[in-house]
């Protein structure tokens, strides 16, 4: 694999954060399509089949191979790289979609490889190889939810991942097991094993309130975790927000039970 461009970044933000990154002359970064906030006028865009690693073997099918595996993960066809065209340092800025944080990933620091959920990835230097990552355990498969197939990044290169809430990054010793909802899972490092299990006793599934599955991971390796999955997030936004055209305030004494009583 080839390696990728060595690029600085800047993070800015607190709970709505976006990271810019400094490119030199003819240094290159690759992202998801909207993920792009602003860009100096040297940089130049170009859209691409899959990420432009190479890895996706050589010619027009290799890449559209390369290409068509991001489909399993609900991602698009195409990426967008972003390159430093003038003489000179110059910017491109890239902003998470939600309240959270962003995790720059040294890859070549982290083994060569982690595992992140399907919506996780941002951006990375170009050269940073973006696939899925398939779980062959049939239990993760029919229960993992986001797990069941997960995004790769693989190289030596920078990588920016974004999650929900607060990260927690923890290092599991050989043989200790972590057991976490599936939609806090973000990310983790290729010796760490991951499997579904069953929320024990039927008043636990049933009444519990946090699914009836939870991820096992089992170290040596790194975790990291996020304190709110968007999907939590805009299940909550839902269930707060008015159903039939009327107006819910949280604030009032009487709650819902008071705008029965509004004109």
């Amino acid at each position: 694999m080839p390696s990728a461009h060595e690029i600085d970044y800047k993070i800015h933000g607190d709970d709505m954060q976006f990271v810019e990154i400094e490119l030199d002359p003819q240094e290159s970064v690759v992202a998801e399509a909207g993920s792009l906030m602003m860009m100096e006028d040297g940089i130049q865009m170009e859209t691409i089949f899959g990420d432009g690693s190479g890895s996706g073997g050589k010619g027009f099918m290799g890449k559209l191979f390369g290409a068509g595996k991001r489909l399993l993960t609900g991602e698009s066809l195409f990426m967008t790289v972003f390159t430093n065209g003038r003489p000179g340092k110059n910017h491109v800025s890239f902003a998470a979609p939600y309240p959270g944080k962003i995790i720059p990933m040294d890859l070549a620091a982290l083994g060569g490889k982690i595992v992140c959920q399907k919506d996780a990835f941002l951006c990375a230097a170009k050269g940073v190889s973006v696939g899925i990552e398939f779980q062959r355990k049939i239990g993760v498969g029919f229960f993992g939810g986001e797990g069941f197939i997960m995004q790769k990044l693989e190289g030596d290169g920078l990588a920016f991942v974004h999650a929900g809430g607060t990260i927690y990054e923890r290092e599991l010793q050989p043989g200790e097991v972590l057991r976490i909802d599936t939609g806090c899972l973000v990310a983790f490092t290729q010796s760490v094993s991951y499997d579904i299990e069953f929320v024990g006793g039927v008043k636990t599934a049933m009444f519990g309130g946090e699914g009836l599955f939870f991820a096992a991971l089992r170290g040596p390796g790194k975790v990291w975790v996020q304190s709110l999955p968007f999907s939590r997030l805009a299940s909550r936004v839902f269930a707060a927000a008015p159903q039939n055209g009327g107006r819910r305030e949280e604030g009032s004494i009487l709650g819902t039970l008071g705008n029965l009583f509004e004109d």
